[in-house]
């Protein structure tokens, strides 16, 4: 029988297969008899098999089957992790459990991106060794981390790198200290910092270098340091800060600090004053610290008092210390600092002196003979190669470029009528004056020093002296104004608090300058205030008595633009060191220290990072009197610095240590004994020229300052109101000199 091929039919024909065989399957199934096409039971709608029936339009929405959503999520859960970084392609972690690094080791920055410092460079390999070599043990770049890199300036640069490869052995083999001894204002913290974490994060060896750091400051400093570490690292590390408490606090804490170990050290900075870690040096000393930062690390001067010993035998192979006067009165305290971060380097105490002090010390003095000045510089040259492997100095004049300009001036002001006669008083009666004159010193002479300092800057100072009439001031009291009393300041009876006053009333009244006054007698700072309260000038004031969490908080007000104190009162020996006033941009030193490094400290506290306006600092001198040879030593002692520190080759011979024999001797008809001594080869008659005048036979001059002046050569207008008072002579410093083309 022929059959149609039409699709319709092969359709049909398919159907009644289907139904047959199934009838085959369940016979017993009764089948319905087949409607004939067209035939409808009432109440149907004829439905063709060809055709799908349509969904019913509903408002329910549509359900994704439960099988299908399970299946898509743990699609997603089941795709390995991956870091959020853009780019990264560091490891992903220290630790993977289960997961094996493959390839090169990488470090933890991009050593070739814009800006990079680069510590570290691995050896470049040849394609044969870079074959042969383990990949797991291939050194990679050290790369401080670019959130300090970006802000460190090229000379803070340069510090860290030179920082690092010190404590890295890799400057001197098998030695790891160095000494930062850049000049204040330079940023030694901020390198320190630097230093810190980046030996705290990545070595070559893809691991971190040290476990934990240690830094040791002045008590005054502690809370500084904390807010430094915060404000550069922004809390990518929790410093501990020890600044206080019990004893068994203290104990605990550092025990804790001690016993952490590991790769992810919870507080790995430890910040201790000396005086904290001298106390707790025990807990200390149990375990090992990776590094030691010694901030104002003169005070490690002496070998022999209990800071320096209990430092020295804590058990941290790096050590660095930040000073930036590592000369203060003699070598043998410089050996002591070298000897601290590098032991051996410069062999013992006594091979050092018997090599190096004695001949450099006799080569430097005045009456030195040709022989000894040759053999005092070869020995100076061959002190400074040493040294220079383990030491950085850069000085302020790098400022110049960053900070406006600051001009240093030292003012000599002649004594007052009742001044000069109660200093020859005390002359003639001190016996103390014999025993120097014969080379003893006695503590009567110390005494009489002392006296004679604070009569310089005020007579009220040594009135109770003299109504106790005590050895030198015997009859002084009917020298003193009829009616005296010590309840009120009398600047006329002063000749530099007669300068003071003018230069304060002169500033007061023409700008918005705020100044700082300092001075090493707290009873000279009692004068200042009764000096404000009587002109109205608003002041803050801090000295010993004052707790260290106050004066942050005094601090910070005084340098709000806002605030409306006139006057900082400095006690040098309290707050000279590490202080930031750049809220005011006059400094008066009103008296001198034997210790430059301490008058250095406390005139840089205004010209600092942050500055904006010129600096003007007043070294005022009582003109012919102690402050003056005072001030002499000091050229003498810095002079010394310069020679093994700055390396500065021409600093001149000023003067004979014998003659610091004079001390007790008035000096009325200069108008400045130091001027005279030194023999400016500047000044003819008193007044600059420049060039020298030929055929001047002069063989001295004053290196460190720029220009000396009597009042027609003066530029500050401050100064200048304040000359007819009682000022005789300035020697001046200009920081911009060089960059400026001052003649």
């Amino acid at each position: 029988q022929r059959r149609s091929l039409a699709p319709s039919q092969l359709a049909k024909r398919k159907a009644g297969d289907e139904e047959e065989a199934e009838e085959d399957r369940h016979p017993k199934t009764t089948r319905k008899r087949q409607k004939p096409i067209g035939e409808v039971e009432s109440g149907e709608c004829y439905r063709s098999p060809f055709r799908k029936p349509l969904a019913q339009l509903t408002n329910r929405p549509h359900c994704l089957d439960s099988s299908q959503h399970e299946a898509f999520i743990r699609s997603i859960l089941s795709k390995p992790f991956k870091v959020p970084i853009p780019n990264y392609k560091g490891p992903l972690g220290l630790r993977a459990l289960g997961i094996k690094r493959a390839g090169l080791r990488s470090p933890l920055h991009d050593p070739f991106e814009e800006g990079a410092l680069v510590l570290y460079e691995p050896p470049l390999l040849s394609a044969h060794d870079q074959l042969k070599i383990d990949k797991d043990k291939a050194p990679v770049h050290v790369v401080v981390d670019p959130v300090l890199s970006r802000v460190l300036r090229p000379h803070q640069r340069e510090g860290v790198k030179f920082l690092w490869d010190c404590v890295t052995s890799r400057r001197i083999p098998g030695s790891h200290g160095c000494i930062m001894a850049d000049e204040m204002g330079l940023g030694k913290t901020l390198q320190c910092i630097t230093l810190m974490w980046t030996l705290l994060r990545q070595s070559p060896d893809c691991k971190p270098e040290i476990e934990k750091a240690m830094v040791v400051s002045p008590s005054s400093l502690v809370r500084n340091w904390y807010n430094e570490v915060e404000k550069w690292l922004g809390g990518r590390i929790q410093p501990l800060a020890i600044d206080g408490g019990s004893k068994e606090e203290i104990d605990r804490k550092l025990v804790g600090f001690m016993n952490q170990r590991g790769l992810r050290v919870p507080s790995p900075i430890l910040i201790i004053s000396y005086e904290t870690f001298r106390l707790h040096a025990e807990a200390l000393q149990k375990g090992s610290v990776g590094l030691v930062i010694c901030d104002e690390g003169h005070r490690l001067k002496n070998s022999e008092n209990q800071t320096y010993q209990a430092l020295d035998s804590l058990n941290t192979p790096r050590r660095v210390l930040i000073s930036g006067t590592p000369i203060q009165n003699d070598l043998l305290e410089y050996f002591s600092l070298v000897h601290f971060v590098n032991s051996g380097i410069l062999g013992t105490a006594q091979e050092f002196k018997r090599h190096f002090e004695i001949p450099i010390l006799k080569g430097r003095d005045a009456d030195a003979s040709e022989a000894e000045r040759h053999k005092g510089e070869e020995r100076l040259k061959e002190l400074i190669s040493i040294v220079n492997r383990c030491l950085i100095r850069r000085t302020s004049d790098i400022l110049s470029k960053y900070l406006p300009v600051k001009i240093e001036q030292v003012v000599c002001c002649r004594l007052t009528p009742l001044q000069a006669e109660l200093y020859k008083n005390f002359l003639k009666q001190a016996k103390p004056v014999e025993e120097l004159k014969e080379g003893k010193i006695s503590v009567s002479s110390l005494s009489s020093i002392t006296s004679l300092k604070k009569l310089c800057n005020h007579p009220a100072l040594i009135h109770d002296k003299c109504i106790e009439e005590e050895e030198g001031f015997m009859g002084a009291l009917d020298l003193f104004p009829a009616g005296y009393s010590t309840k009120s300041v009398e600047p006329q009876l002063s000749g530099k608090m007669l300068v003071l006053d003018y230069i304060l009333a002169v500033t007061k009244s023409t700008s918005n300058d705020k100044v700082v006054l300092v001075s090493n007698y707290t009873q000279t700072l009692d004068l200042f205030e009764k000096l404000c309260r009587n002109r109205r000038y608003l002041y803050v004031r801090l000295d010993g008595t004052m707790s260290i969490k106050k004066r942050a908080k005094i601090v910070e007000r005084f340098n709000s633009p806002s605030s409306p104190e006139f006057i900082f009162m400095l006690s040098s020996k309290a707050g000279g060191c590490g202080l930031n006033l750049i809220g005011a941009n006059r400094l008066v030193m009103f008296d001198p220290d034997w210790n430059p490094a301490n008058d250095e400290q406390a005139m840089a506290r205004v010209w600092r990072d942050g500055q904006k306006k010129t600096c003007y600092i007043y070294r005022l001198l009582s003109t012919g009197t102690i402050e003056e040879k005072i001030f002499q030593r000091q050229t003498h002692k810095k002079a010394l610095s310069s020679c093994v520190v700055d390396e500065e080759q021409d600093v001149e011979r000023h003067f004979s240590l014998g003659e610091l024999k004079e001390l007790f001797t008035l000096n009325e008809t200069t108008t400045s004994d130091t001027h005279d001594k030194i023999k400016c080869r500047r000044c003819v008659n008193g007044h600059q020229v420049r060039p020298p005048p030929e055929g001047s036979d002069c063989t001295s001059d004053l290196s460190q300052w720029n220009h000396c002046a009597d009042k027609r050569g003066l530029q500050d207008s401050v100064l200048k109101a304040a000359w007819d008072a009682a000022v005789t002579f300035t020697f001046h410093h200009h920081s911009h000199e060089e960059q400026r083309g001052i003649p």
